[in-house]
């Protein structure tokens, strides 16, 4: 058998590779004719306008328990977490100062009523004299104006009195509510001082089962709140859980940082398993506007613009002028869909959003038709991009 010779193989190799070349040719060159997108359809479902804020949970009634005199805390009788009646005993401070003082003045009342009662002995005396003509009226006038004044002393002695029983009574902190202490600032043998105003020495939750969330909200989104809306919020030791509550109250006075305006909004929580505690940052949201059956567009398709999105003819534009023209308070947007091959825009009259997808209220979509979210080459770089291993540093 004759070996095939050198000529031969070189042509049947050089018409393999002219085959191999014209189909790569056709094919990179019909590829990248023809765009490649990810489309997406339009569809109908719920959508629930949301705002949202970052809020602090507090008990719904904190009462602090201060002291109205000065002293050293002799006893104490609660702790953190310890649950109170109203009028236990949660503190008493060292009343010796005040319980001697107490003993001076009423000391002092005994001197008052001594005097009082000499003067009045002494105006009955000058009032009888001055009866049978061997005092003069300067006489009887100043023994009347000895008897008010000893009258007055005993009255301001005994104000005394009552005044220093009254501050012993203070020396001994009750609670003036049933409930939870949460805080307490002083310690036994601290000297505490009420000279300028009482310090605070407990904080009492009067019920940890009713909290309440201390949210504050962008002056954009006030205007959407009202008292009665259902509030849904998360906190970071539940992470897996959600709560629910209700707008109790919308405070109008404002408050400013940085230019940034928020008011403060108060929402009813209940509580009843008590692990929610005091503190706690809540992440909540508030559904402002909810749609049940609403055509619904993906957020991505409205954020979609072609490269060649300038030269593309108007006259391929659908809608009309009604869909360009939006009603008041809502806005319009454009999307792309591939009609009869091409990629024509679509203009659209926009709801609300849930920042996934968004009501499209008038326009030429239908339900079911299909809408462009992207490019394929975009989505391909970007995944080679997350898939490259990172440049090792040395």
């Amino acid at each position: 058998m004759k070996k095939p010779s050198r000529t031969l193989i070189a042509t049947v190799v050089l018409i393999a590779a002219a085959g191999g070349g014209v189909g790569a040719y056709r094919h990179f060159s019909t590829g990248s004719s023809v765009p490649q997108y990810r489309m997406q359809a339009v569809e109908r479902g719920e959508v629930r306008q949301v705002v949202s804020a970052n809020g602090t949970i507090n008990p719904v009634t904190l009462v602090s328990v201060g002291t109205q005199v000065s002293g050293t805390v002799r006893k104490l009788y609660v702790d953190y977490n310890s649950k109170v009646s109203k009028g236990q005993l949660l503190l008493e401070l060292d009343d010796s100062l005040i319980a001697a003082q107490e003993k001076q003045d009423s000391a002092n009342v005994k001197s008052a009523l001594a005097s009082l009662e000499l003067a009045t002995a002494n105006e009955k005396r000058v009032r009888s004299l001055f009866e049978q003509a061997y005092a003069s009226r300067q006489d009887l006038d100043a023994a009347v104006q000895g008897l008010k004044a000893a009258e007055a002393q005993v009255q301001l002695t005994r104000a005394a009195v009552e005044k220093d029983r009254a501050n012993l009574s203070y020396t001994v902190i009750r609670s003036p509510v049933d409930g939870v202490v949460v805080d307490r600032s002083v310690d036994v043998g601290q000297t505490v001082a009420a000279s300028l105003q009482a310090p605070t020495l407990f904080k009492i939750a009067q019920d940890l089962s009713k909290m309440q969330i201390d949210a504050n909200f962008a002056e954009a989104d006030i205007g959407n709140i009202r008292v009665g809306q259902k509030v849904h919020f998360t906190v970071d030791a539940f992470s897996g859980r959600e709560f629910r509550g209700e707008v109790r109250q919308i405070r109008l006075s404002p408050t400013i940082q940085s230019n940034v305006v928020t008011y403060d909004v108060v929402v009813n929580v209940d509580n009843p398993e008590q692990i929610l505690m005091p503190g706690m940052t809540a992440y909540v949201s508030i559904a402002v506007e909810e749609r049940k059956d609403a055509l619904l567009v993906p957020n991505a398709a409205l954020r979609y613009k072609p490269a060649n999105a300038p030269q593309m003819r108007q006259g391929k534009e659908t809608g009309g002028e009604k869909a360009a023209r939006p009603k008041p308070g809502m806005f319009a947007g454009t999307v792309y869909a591939l009609r009869g091959g091409a990629l024509t825009p679509v203009r659209v009259t926009l709801g609300i959003t849930d920042n996934r997808n968004t009501e499209i209220v008038d326009g030429d979509l239908k339900p079911g038709e299909q809408v462009v979210v992207g490019d394929m080459q975009e989505s391909k770089a970007q995944s080679s991009s997350s898939a490259r291993p990172p440049m090792r540093l040395f």
